[in-house]
C-alpha cells in the first residue's frame, strides 16, 4: 500500500508546487493521475517513486518511507518508473543489455537473468529484438523496451509518467495494451496523463490543480460529475457522446455499455 500524508513540496519557499496531498493507492490498483500540463502530475510520480522528497509530510510504502535513505532502495526495487521520453532511460547499445543494466542495479542473480529477460521481452511483444540497439528502433518500440527494462525488475508498482506521450496512435495503444495486461497479472499501474481517452482504463482517478488533490474517486463519477474543461482537459469521446445522446438514455445507464449500443445499432442501419 502506498500512502500520501499531508505532503507539501516545493522547490521555493513560498512558491508551492504540491500543497496538502493526502491519498492512499492499495495492491493490485489501476489509478490515473489527471490534470494540465504543469498542475504537479509529474511531480507526484518522482515523489512516489522517492526521486524527490517532500518538503513536510511523509510518503510510504508499507512500512518503508521516502524520507529515510535507508529506505530507498528497497523502495526503487518495488516501484518502476517509465518515462515520458524513453530515451532519457538507455544506457547501453543494446537492448538485451539495457534489461540486464537494470537487473544489476537491484542485484538480481545473473542465473536469473536470462529467463527475465526473455519473459519481459515477450511480455511487450519484442523478443526479436533483443540484439538490436535502442536508438534504431521507432518510438513506440524504443517506449516498450523501456517497459521491458521495467518489468524484469519485477517492481509491484509501475509508473507511466506521460508514457504515451510521444506516440502515435498505434503506439499509444500498443502501451496502454501493455498496462491492461500487467494490471490483469496483478501490478499496481499508476498512470500520468492529461489524455482523458487513456483514463477510461483506470479503476480510479486522481485530479491534481495547482498542486492540489481537487478529486479522487470512480471515473464514472468523474465524468458525469466533473467539468474536465474547466481544468484544461479534454472528455473522452465516448463521453461526449453520451452527453449529445442523454435525453434519450437514463441517466443511471452504464454509460459504456450505452456507448456500446448504440455503435451496434448505428452499425446495423
Amino acid at each position: 500500500m502506498l500512502t500520501f500524508e499531508h505532503v507539501h513540496f516545493y522547490y521555493k519557499k513560498g512558491q508551492p508546487i504540491i500543497e496538502d496531498m493526502s491519498f492512499t493507492i492499495g495492491d493490485g490498483e489501476f489509478v490515473s493521475i489527471v490534470g494540465a500540463n504543469g498542475c504537479g502530475k509529474s511531480t507526484v510520480a518522482k515523489l512516489i517513486d522517492g526521486l524527490l522528497t517532500p518538503t513536510t509530510g511523509r510518503i510510504k510504502l508499507e512500512q518503508l518511507d521516502t524520507s529515510r535513505p535507508e529506505d530507498l532502495h528497497r523502495i526503487h526495487e518495488q516501484i518502476g518508473y517509465v518515462f515520458q521520453n524513453p530515451e532519457d532511460q538507455f544506457i547501453t547499445t543494446t537492448v538485451m543489455d539495457e534489461i540486464i543494466f537494470g537487473m544489476e542495479n537491484i542485484r538480481v542473480p545473473k542465473e536469473e537473468m536470462q529467463d527475465r529477460v526473455i519473459h519481459a521481452l515477450s511480455a511487450v511483444q519484442m523478443l526479436d529484438y533483443a540484439g538490436a540497439m535502442p536508438h534504431q528502433l521507432s518510438g513506440g518500440q524504443k517506449q516498450r523496451i523501456a517497459i521491458a527494462a521495467i518489468i524484469a525488475m519485477r517492481p509491484q508498482i509501475i509508473i507511466f509518467d506521460e508514457a504515451t506521450s510521444m506516440l502515435d496512435p498505434h503506439g499509444r495503444e500498443q502501451v496502454l495494451s501493455i498496462m491492461r495486461d500487467l494490471h490483469r497479472k496483478g501490478k499496481t499501474i499508476i498512470h500520468i496523463t492529461h489524455h482523458m481517452e487513456e483514463a477510461l482504463c483506470a479503476d480510479r482517478i486522481l485530479l491534481i490543480h495547482q498542486g492540489k488533490l481537487v478529486y479522487d474517486g470512480d471515473p464514472l463519477r468523474f465524468f458525469e460529475t466533473v467539468p474536465v474543461s474547466d481544468y484544461q482537459l479534454e472528455p473522452p469521446f465516448t463521453v461526449r457522446v453520451h452527453r449529445m445522446l442523454r435525453s434519450s438514455v437514463p441517466l443511471s445507464a452504464d454509460w459504456k455499455e450505452m456507448i456500446r449500443s448504440q455503435w451496434s445499432i448505428s452499425s446495423m442501419m
